[in-house]
């Protein structure tokens, strides 16, 4: 679970994996739910109270590998408080971030999937964050006073660090083909 920030990378384009396509209703109203949300209304209650619009991903990688894409990429989905208007966000299905990154057929398509973004939108390596590194983005830009601090817990820099690590270990491999 983490979001990717577009910025500038010279490494490989990496090839664009699989991606099931399987999408959540998105339409008018929620766009709108979306667009109110955005204003950052001072009544605004915690997104853990039940807020709408919901969170939003636009990829789920599955623990057999499967990625599935939830949204367009053209769609801003609430997924990072501080970064919804510049993240990708992508969920793993699984407990632990641990559990993920040892999970060879999840973490391979996980890698490949950021690859792929990553090529394609110009993103820096060091912008490819966890969820608990967002307060550190310099991208991080929360209006919203109450939600100026808040993040999550999961993906610490520890594991997005091991993350990063393999990431550039395949775009290298991609750059060599």
């Amino acid at each position: 679970m983490f979001a990717a920030l577009a910025v500038a990378i010279s490494l490989a384009i990496a090839p664009r994996p699989h991606i099931v396509w399987k999408p959540i209703p998105y339409g008018p109203k929620r766009r709108a739910e979306m667009a109110a949300w955005n204003t950052f209304a001072a009544d605004t209650p915690d997104p853990e109270l039940g807020e709408l619009p919901g969170t939003c991903a636009h990829f789920v990688v599955d623990r057999d590998g499967t990625i599935y894409q939830l949204v367009r990429l053209s769609v801003m989905c609430r997924h990072t408080v501080g970064l919804n208007y510049v993240a990708i966000g992508i969920e793993h299905v699984g407990t632990s971030d641990a559990e993920i990154l040892h999970d060879r057929k999840q973490l391979r398509s996980s890698l490949e999937l950021t690859a792929w973004l990553v090529g394609r939108f110009h993103i820096r390596i060091r912008n490819v964050i966890g969820h608990n590194e967002s307060l550190s983005s310099p991208y991080h830009k929360e209006r919203y006073k109450p939600w100026a601090h808040q993040t999550h817990s999961d993906w610490r820099h520890a594991e997005m660090r091991i993350y990063r690590g393999k990431l550039l270990v395949l775009l290298r491999a991609d750059a060599r083909r």
